[in-house]
């Protein structure tokens, strides 16, 4: 029995790939801002509609940089429900996080919570896209202007997600994005930070080359977190299938729509209206009353099956030994993240999914 995993990546063509490697080997340039690197951030930002980006080599650096870059010290707050990553890097820039509950109807941070959480010490606010669903950012910001705050988005989930044709990662001062294998878009490890201006780009540039402004000037205690040339030309050939990849996804989302929304038990996340939305994510949430099987009772008839879902996000961060000693961790600050981390499974969701497969992971359900 073949298993079906959660996610797959987005592979080039592996003949184009050799064709672009032979170019960087013809050039013997392979790190340092070379040609392919270049290219694909301006390939970035034109499909993306963002100003200026910013390539990093994973993810999780444009998060840590993008607190250095803003001088953020002090308290951040941020959302529970999120990949770990997130609260890292406001621990590793000596800031403390301070978590706010979640909107049960996004899975998102609670606007209505934020206020609530501030203090003189606050200095930032740091929401994350989850599952590519777009905050609420306009409320955010109101707030955010209202005490003088930072606002930084996690954008890992978001590639691509319009808000009535306006690409979501220009809200906020900052937004980073992850290009790691799993995603819908990328460059097998990498990552960017999106950025509003000229001024601000350089500065992460230098920050993320050891500080270097020149041969022989160094501005900033930078470090290294650029991209190479090879995952950059691998990301333009991407770039170049990533719509069908999403609409592959999309037609994954519609049939398991259709046969989950009147399973008694089982919900899921709708479209929202204006949004262009990027399908990298397909989670479900247990009622284990109503559905008769306990959300982790599912997970391993699924995983009996061959099906590998994934309990995205669980435990929630404010759980793990690090967090959990936190004023701001206590369960009962928290309730609606906790429901839904005790709830939930990503079913398998990626661009190569068949139809057997999605009636594989369904039987396993409704079966």
């Amino acid at each position: 029995m073949n298993h079906i995993t959660v996610t797959s990546p987005l592979l080039p063509a592996l003949e184009e790939f050799n064709r672009v490697l032979q170019e960087i080997w013809d050039s013997k340039w392979i790190t340092n801002n070379g040609s392919f690197h270049k290219r694909l951030e301006a390939a970035l930002c034109e499909y993306l509609k963002v100003p200026y980006i910013s390539l990093f080599t994973n993810g999780t650096l444009p998060l840590l940089t993008a607190l250095q870059a803003l001088r953020i010290t002090g308290e951040v707050i941020t959302t529970p429900y999120s990949f770990v990553a997130t609260t890292h890097s406001i621990w590793w820039n000596n800031c403390k996080p301070v978590f706010v509950d979640i909107d049960p109807a996004t899975g998102n941070i609670d606007p209505d919570k934020i206020e609530a959480a501030i203090t003189p010490k606050t200095s930032a606010i740091m929401p994350v896209h989850v599952y590519g669903k777009p905050c609420d950012t306009k409320r955010i910001q109101e707030i955010a202007d209202k005490y003088g705050l930072k606002v930084i988005y996690d954008a890992a989930h978001a590639f691509g997600v319009e808000v009535n044709g306006e690409s979501v990662l220009n809200a906020g001062d900052l937004s980073t994005l992850s290009f790691h294998a799993t995603k819908v878009f990328n460059t097998i490890e990498g990552g960017a930070m999106v950025m509003h201006d000229a001024e601000t780009k350089k500065r992460i540039d230098y920050l993320k080359n050891f500080g270097f402004a020149g041969e022989t000037e160094v501005v900033g205690p930078g470090i290294n977190s650029k991209m190479d040339e090879v995952r950059s030309a691998y990301g333009l050939l991407n770039l170049k299938q990533v719509d069908a990849a999403i609409e592959a996804r999309h037609q994954v989302a519609i049939k398991y729509r259709e046969a989950l929304r009147d399973v008694p038990g089982i919900t899921f996340f709708d479209d929202m209206p204006g949004v262009r939305h990027n399908y990298s994510y397909f989670p479900i949430f247990v009622d284990a009353e109503v559905y008769g099987m306990t959300r982790d009772e599912l997970y391993f008839k699924m995983k009996e099956n061959g099906v590998l879902g994934r309990r995205y996000f669980y435990p929630l961060i404010s759980s793990f030994s690090t967090y959990r000693g936190l004023p701001s961790a206590a369960p009962e600050n928290l309730p609606q993240a906790h429901k839904m981390a005790d709830r939930v499974i990503c079913l398998p969701m990626h661009h190569t999914l068949s139809d057997e497969d999605v009636s594989r992971v369904l039987d396993c359900i409704i079966g």
